[in-house]
């Protein structure tokens, strides 16, 4: 049965525009909460950018809704090194955009796990797919625990989580200590029901 959920999932991706639910106007900040300073997130021209402040304090931007199973596709675009990610309905469960602080290396499409402080297994064919200083189209699918990542179209990651929570809302992330910027756009959820 979850298989065919999930099927149906991917399935519906195809025609994802008509069933989706924007969560970005493209032009202020409702619907989403800071955690952190709220003055690194603007929101102009349907561009969501997170710029680090003088301090480098981090934030992170969650949205006000919360979500169980979902389908997420948004652009993201970023140039030089950059620390940033997609939480998944906690705090605990991110995917990586851009260089780990930990590894010095580009980690992104890859879970990082907060309690445990790793990654537990690494997103493959990053280094074809990824377009540094371009516009790059990320989907990410998370049912139940599992969650399956699409970078520009071609799958990456497929990862069971031990610490997934069953809902949640989606947060963006500024790193603190890490001098950046990172831009979303076409920021879209689509609710799977069980």
């Amino acid at each position: 049965m979850k298989n065919l959920i999930l099927a149906a999932a991917l399935a519906g991706a195809s025609t994802f525009s008509a069933f989706a639910d924007p969560i970005f106007n493209g032009k202020d900040l409702t619907g989403w909460n800071a955690k952190g300073p709220i003055e690194v997130w603007t929101a102009k021209e349907g561009v969501l950018t997170g710029k680090s402040n003088e301090k480098k304090q981090g934030s992170v931007l969650w949205t006000d809704a919360k979500f169980k199973d979902f389908v997420l596709e948004a652009d993201f675009r970023f140039n030089g090194r950059i620390d940033s990610g997609f939480f998944l309905r906690s705090d605990v469960d991110q995917i990586q955009i851009g260089i780990s602080g930990s590894l010095k290396r580009d980690m992104t499409c890859s879970p990082y796990i907060a309690k445990t402080g790793k990654y537990p297994v690494e997103a493959k064919g990053i280094k074809e797919a990824l377009k540094v200083g371009d516009w790059n189209h990320v989907k990410i699918t998370a049912i139940g625990n599992v969650y399956t990542i699409e970078l520009n179209g071609a799958k990456v990651l497929e990862y069971t989580s031990e610490t997934a929570v069953p809902e949640g809302p989606i947060g963006l992330q500024v790193h603190p200590g890490v001098d950046m910027t990172i831009e979303f756009r076409s920021l879209n959820v689509i609710p799977v029901a069980k």
